[in-house]
């Protein structure tokens, strides 16, 4: 699986667990909502400083939205 899926995955449950709308975590992120949709759709790719934001915005470090095996659709 690619890096872009595990980042799909792992980004919307994140957010679902904590709660959160697209909408809510791309303004904590200071991002648009429909990067946010795009990226949990498999999309778009993102750079380095985005991640960096969304992982914050998450509260998790960056590397755990790259993992694999961390979804229980695995």
């Amino acid at each position: 699986m690619a890096s872009r899926d595990h980042l799909a995955r792992n980004l919307k449950r994140l957010r679902t667990a904590q709660g959160l709308s697209q909408e809510a975590l791309a303004y904590a992120a200071g991002i648009d909502r429909t990067y946010v949709s795009a990226l949990e759709r498999r999309k778009y790719s993102l750079s380095i400083d985005r991640l960096d934001q969304l992982a914050s915005s998450l509260g998790v470090e960056p590397y755990v939205l790259l993992m694999p095996g961390t979804t229980s659709e695995e």
